[in-house]
C-alpha cells in the first residue's frame, strides 16, 4: 500500500500492481552485403526484405557489350534472401557517380512538341530550366539510368533515342533497369495532372506503368502538392575517404516514390481560392504538358564514376578514372577477377573502389543505426592486397561492434589449397570465418553456369540454418549445411584434404557421392583454442549480447534500485532459458543484485550485472569403436 494513501475510516481497498510489461522484442536483423549493382542508391545502406524488391531497387541481369551478366552481389542477394528476410545492401560506386534526371517542360514551353514521324522535330537546344514545371531525379544512381544523351555525340539531336519502330516511340537505351516519364490528365481548371513512371523498355503501344500519381500540383499549399505525395529527399553521403562518414538527408518530404523524386521549377501558390475558382489564370502556363516532351520522357546525366555501363551495354566511365579498370582490356568477371580488378574496380586503389568499401563498412560501424549480424563482400579476397587490408577493416569493424560476423573469401579461384592456408595463418578473430573452395551454380538469368567465390553461397546456408534451427546451431553439415544450388566444388577434396584446411581455420567445402556439395566445417578464425573458436558458439554470443542489451535499453535512465534490477533479471532469466530449452546453453546464471553493485557502483550510476554462459557444443567428430568378440563372449551391460 502507497505510504502517502490516508485511510480513516474501515473498509476495503484495493490497488492494482501490474508486472506483466513484456520488454519489446528486438526486430528482424540480417546481413550486410556490399558491392557493385546493376542500379540503385550508391553508398546509402538500403533494407529489402524480399529477392524481388532487390531486382527493383538494384537490379539483376545488365547488358555487358554484346553479352549479359551479372555482379556478385545479386547472386549473394539471391541466396540470402531464399531464407532470409532482411538484408542490409550498400551499392558500391566510386569517383564521380550521380544520378539521372529529366525535366518536364511546362505547356508554354518551346520545346514541348512530341514526335511526329520525322527527326527534324527534335530540338537541338540543351535543358532549359525557366522552359520547365518540375524536374524528375532517379533515386538510382548510374549511366544506366540514363536513355538520352546530348545531342553532339550522336550527330543529329536525338538520332540514338528513338528505334526504328518511330510510331511507337521504343528507346533504342531504354531497358528494364531505367525509366521514362509521362504527363496526363493536366487541368487548368483545377491546377493538376497526373505523371506517370514507365519502365524504360516499353512503347507507346505497350506501356509498362509502375507508378501512377494522380492529381498532384504545384501549390506548396496544397495536400496533393507533388513533393508532399512523390517526395523530394535525398540522402548525401558526407566526408567520404575519411574515417566517420556520415549521411545527412536534404529535401523536405519522405519519398514515397520507389524509383523518383522531384524538384519543383515553378510554383502555383495558391491556384484556387477559397470558392474553387483559379486565382490567378496566368499560373496555368506553368502546368506541365500533356504527353512526353519532344525527348519522349527519357532521363539524361547519370553518372557511374570509375567502372560501369551504359543502356546499351557500353563502357561508362567519368574522365577521372585514373587508377581504375581500363575498360578496354575488360572488367574482370567471375573466376577471372583479381585484386586490381573486381568487376571493374580496383580494390587497392583510392576513388577507384578502395575509397567506396571503406566507405560502406565504416558507415555499418554504425551499431544503433544499421542492426546487422553478418557481413558479405563476396569479390572481395584475403589474398589480394586490397582485398586483404578491406577484410581486416571489416573484422575490425565487427569486433568493435561485438554483435555481427565476417564471412570472407580467402583465395582467387584457381589458388591452391596451401594458398588458401596460409590466408587463414595471418588471421586471428572469432568474428570471421573462411571457407573454400570456390563453387559453380546455375545461372537461371543467363542461361550458363558461373564460378562463385564462397562468400556468395554462405549466406544463404547462415541463413537456411537460421530459418530451420537456431543462430547457435552449426551452419554445416548433411543437414543444415548443404548447397543444394550447386554444381560442383572447384576442386574435389579429399579428406587429408579437409585436415589440412580445419586444422589452419579453414572451413572446407566438401563433395560427398550422392550427397553433393556441403559445407563441412564451422571454424571460426581465432587461433587460441576455446569456446569461441566455433562458428555456432559465436553466433551464440550475438544473438544473446544482441537481445538482452537492446531490451535493456529501456531500463537507462530509470532508478539504481533493486526493483530496476529486477527487471532487468525478468528480461534476461526468460531469454535464457528459452534458449537453453533450444539447445544453445549447458546452464547459465544471471547475477545483478547487492553482491555485484556495490554503493560506488552506485554512485557512479552504473548498473552492473554479470552473465555466466555454458554454450552446448557440437559433435563433430564422432569417434566409434567396433570390437570384435569371439564365439560365447559375453556383452557388458
Amino acid at each position: 500500500m502507497p505510504s502517502s494513501e490516508k485511510i480513516i475510516s474501515p473498509g476495503v481497498f484495493t490497488n492494482e500492481i501490474d508486472k506483466s510489461h513484456l520488454p519489446a522484442a528486438i526486430g528482424e536483423i540480417g546481413a550486410a552485403l556490399i558491392g557493385p549493382t546493376v542500379k540503385g542508391p550508391a553508398g546509402i545502406p538500403t533494407v529489402v526484405n524480399s529477392y524481388s524488391e532487390y531486382q527493383t531497387t538494384f537490379g539483376d541481369t545488365f547488358r555487358s557489350g554484346s553479352s549479359y551478366t551479372q555482379y556478385f552481389t545479386s547472386h549473394a542477394a539471391r541466396e540470402y534472401l531464399k531464407h532470409g528476410s532482411k538484408l542490409t545492401v550498400i551499392r558500391i560506386l566510386d569517383g564521380i557517380y550521380g544520378p539521372a534526371y529529366a525535366n518536364v517542360p511546362t505547356g508554354s514551353g518551346a520545346y514541348n512538341s512530341n514526335f511526329t514521324g520525322s527527326i527534324g522535330v527534335f530540338s537541338a537546344s540543351a535543358d532549359d530550366d525557366t522552359k520547365d514545371a518540375f524536374k524528375i531525379w532517379s533515386l538510382a544512381d548510374g549511366a544506366i539510368m540514363n536513355n538520352r544523351f546530348p545531342s553532339h555525340l550522336v550527330g543529329s539531336p536525338g538520332a540514338d533515342i528513338i528505334s526504328s519502330s518511330f510510331s511507337n516511340n521504343t528507346l533504342m537505351s531504354g531497358s528494364k533497369n531505367n525509366l521514362r516519364w509521362e504527363i496526363s490528365q493536366v487541368s487548368p481548371q483545377k491546377g493538376s495532372f497526373s505523371l506517370l513512371i514507365r519502365r524504360g523498355d516499353d512503347n507507346d503501344k505497350r506501356k509498362t506503368t509502375l507508378e501512377n500519381w494522380n492529381n498532384v500540383s504545384l501549390d506548396p499549399n496544397s495536400p496533393n502538392y507533388i513533393s508532399k505525395v512523390i517526395g523530394d529527399q535525398k540522402w548525401v553521403l558526407k566526408q567520404s575517404g575519411g574515417n566517420d562518414p556520415y549521411l545527412m538527408l536534404s529535401g523536405s518530404y519522405p519519398n514515397k516514390s520507389k524509383y523518383i523524386r522531384v524538384e519543383p521549377l515553378k510554383l502555383t501558390p495558391n491556384y484556387l481560392d477559397e470558392n474553387g475558382s483559379v486565382n490567378t489564370p496566368a499560373d496555368s502556363a506553368s502546368l506541365p504538358g500533356v504527353g512526353s516532351g519532344s525527348w519522349y520522357g527519357t532521363f539524361t546525366g547519370g553518372s557511374n564514376g570509375v567502372a560501369g555501363y551504359d543502356g546499351l551495354g557500353n563502357y561508362s566511365t567519368s574522365s577521372d578514372n585514373i587508377d581504375g579498370v581500363d575498360p578496354q582490356g575488360g572488367y574482370g568477371w567471375y573466376r577471372n577477377i583479381t585484386d586490381a580488378n573486381v568487376q571493374g574496380y580496383n580494390l587497392d586503389a583510392a576513388n577507384a573502389g578502395k575509397t567506396a568499401y571503406e566507405d560502406a563498412i565504416n558507415l555499418l560501424g554504425n551499431a544503433d543505426e544499421y542492426d546487422i549480424n553478418l557481413v558479405l563482400m563476396p569479390g572481395v579476397v584475403d589474398r589480394g592486397t586490397g582485398g586483404s587490408k578491406l577484410i581486416t577493416k571489416a573484422l575490425n569493424m565487427c569486433e568493435d561492434r561485438g554483435d555481427c560476423f565476417v564471412i570472407a573469401d580467402p583465395t582467387f579461384y584457381s589458388d591452391s589449397l596451401t594458398q588458401a592456408t596460409s590466408e587463414a595463418e595471418g588471421r586471428d578473430s572469432s568474428y570471421g570465418a573462411m571457407y573454400y573452395p570456390w563453387i559453380q551454380l546455375p545461372d537461371a538469368d543467363l542461361g550458363t553456369n558461373v564460378w562463385v567465390p564462397p562468400s556468395v553461397i554462405m549466406g544463404g546456408v547462415y541463413a537456411f540454418n537460421d530459418k530451420v534451427g537456431h543462430p547457435w546451431f552449426a551452419p554445416a553439415g548433411l543437414n543444415r549445411g548443404g548447397i543444394d544450388m550447386a554444381i560442383q566444388a572447384a576442386r574435389k577434396l579429399t579428406h587429408s584434404n579437409r585436415d589440412t584446411l580445419y586444422d589452419k581455420n579453414i572451413n572446407p567445402i566438401a563433395t560427398f557421392p550422392g550427397q553433393g556439395v556441403t559445407v563441412w566445417g564451422q571454424k571460426t578464425l581465432q587461433k587460441k583454442s576455446s569456446a569461441l573458436d566455433r562458428i555456432n558458439v559465436r553466433r551464440l554470443l550475438i544473438k544473446v549480447k544482441k537481445f538482452i542489451a537492446s531490451s535493456s535499453r529501456f531500463l537507462v535512465f530509470e532508478q539504481n534500485t533493486n526493483a530496476t534490477r529486477q527487471r532487468f533479471l525478468s528480461i534476461a532469466n526468460p531469454f535464457l532459458e528459452q534458449v537453453q530449452s533450444n539447445s544453445g546453453l549447458s546452464a547459465f546464471k544471471v547475477i545483478m543484485d547487492a553482491t555485484n553493485n556495490s554503493p560506488d557502483l552506485v554512485d557512479r550510476n552504473i548498473l552492473y550485472g554479470q552473465i555466466f554462459l555454458q554454450p552446448t557444443r557440437t559433435a563433430e567428430f564422432i569417434v566409434l569403436d567396433f570390437t570384435v568378440q569371439p564365439t560365447g563372449a559375453t556383452f557388458p551391460e
